[in-house]
């Protein structure tokens, strides 16, 4: 017994040795933003050295994807290893050596619904950063209503035959494969006839177009396929059961979207932000704004690590990844316009990345659910509210 009580803490004290004498010093900015992410990839090109030597460095121990099993390229690491883990990456506040959406919400997806042979197959790629994913579910005719999607995936005996539209795909552009929502019986109530494929994309016939935005960067993109081929066994979960799969990845991506917005593993504090304002920490408004921020993301991060404890107990956080999705963006969003307050004019130059980041964060409230299903699904499936 009492060796048990202690091999949390001698895993804590291997992991703060191992990261100390493992992550480069130009890692231990604490960055997250854009620019300073190592998103993978069979074209990825490394910002500097240090951001190659600690991706490989984390692969060799499974710290990628920490939670994954070790046969998929994870570290197996349970839930308190994990706190662990996270708790030590702030403490030094290193960079998280990978992110991805494989990481992020095809992982999850396929841990839950694939095949053995679909994991051992695409689960270790995503794991040593070597394959990019997007995402391809919204189409100009199918957002929040996603379930309404027209895109066609028929059945040709050998293969299917996909033809239609995604539009707002993060990042196609850069991606290698693609995860997609298709429909697969068009004569079935529109959430029972779609299925969850795995394209790749340069297959024949998928084609990508950045959609330009007030940011100035072109992140989404519109993506077309025109009678593309797709194997068979690239079908994850049921065909025609891929909305069970939709709505488990769902959950991921919203938690993704709402940790942003937290203190829990964001970037600099707003704090620091002020502090390298002329202004910013002599303003009673503006500092009381961002403590107000700041505890805010925390109680956004530590309401998201309470859910993930219920998933570890298998109770999943369901409909309420709304209100942490909803929580997350919004949060966002203040703490950008905090950024922007205390820069004053001097934020409003293309010079740095306060204002393309911000104005980033305006698609915050849209992307994986807008504000308004979000509080939709809060009222009606949280709350019980009468509709």
């Amino acid at each position: 017994m009492g060796m048990e009580a202690t091999e949390p803490e001698a895993f804590r004290g291997e992991l703060r040795a191992w990261l100390e004498d493992n992550c480069p010093d130009e890692m231990r900015d604490g960055r997250n933003d854009e620019a300073s992410i190592c998103w993978g990839g069979k074209n990825w090109k490394f910002a500097s050295d240090a951001q190659r030597t600690w991706l490989e460095r984390c692969v060799t121990k499974g710290y990628t994807v920490p939670t994954w099993p070790v046969e998929y390229g994870g570290a197996g690491l349970n839930r308190e290893q994990e706190k662990i883990f996270h708790d030590e990456m702030r403490r030094l506040n290193a960079r998280y050596p990978l992110q991805s959406f494989g990481i992020w919400m095809l992982g999850p997806a396929l841990l839950h619904f694939g095949t053995h042979e679909q994991k051992k197959h695409y689960l270790p790629p995503i794991a040593r950063g070597e394959v990019r994913w997007c995402q391809g579910y919204s189409e100009p005719g199918a957002g929040s209503d996603l379930a309404s999607l027209q895109t066609r995936c028929e059945d040709k005996g050998d293969h299917w035959l996909v033809n239609g539209q995604k539009i707002w795909t993060s990042y196609a552009d850069k991606a290698d494969w693609i995860f997609a929502l298709v429909r697969t019986d068009r004569d079935a109530p529109k959430h029972k006839g779609i299925s969850f494929v795995l394209i790749d994309m340069q297959s024949d016939g998928v084609s990508t177009r950045p959609i330009k935005l007030i940011s100035g960067v072109s992140p989404f993109c519109e993506t077309f396929f025109d009678h593309v081929k797709v194997p068979k066994d690239l079908v994850v979960g049921e065909v025609n059961r891929g909305w069970d799969v939709a709505k488990y990845l769902l959950t991921h991506e919203r938690e993704m979207i709402s940790a942003a917005g937290g203190t829990m593993g964001a970037g600099r504090p707003l704090g620091a932000v002020l502090a390298d304002s002329e202004t910013g920490l002599t303003d009673p408004v503006l500092r009381a704004d961002a403590m107000r921020a700041e505890i805010d993301g925390l109680a956004v991060g530590l309401t998201l690590e309470r859910y993930k404890d219920q998933a570890e107990a298998g109770q999943g956080a369901g409909d309420a990844s709304a209100m942490l999705k909803y929580m997350g963006t919004e949060l966002n969003k203040r703490r950008l316009e905090l950024v922007m307050a205390a820069g004053g004019s001097d934020a409003l130059g293309w010079d740095d990345d306060r204002a393309p980041n911000w104005l980033r964060t305006k698609a915050n409230s849209i992307e994986g659910g807008t504000s308004e299903v979000m509080l939709s699904i809060i009222s009606k499936r949280v709350l019980g509210l009468p509709g």
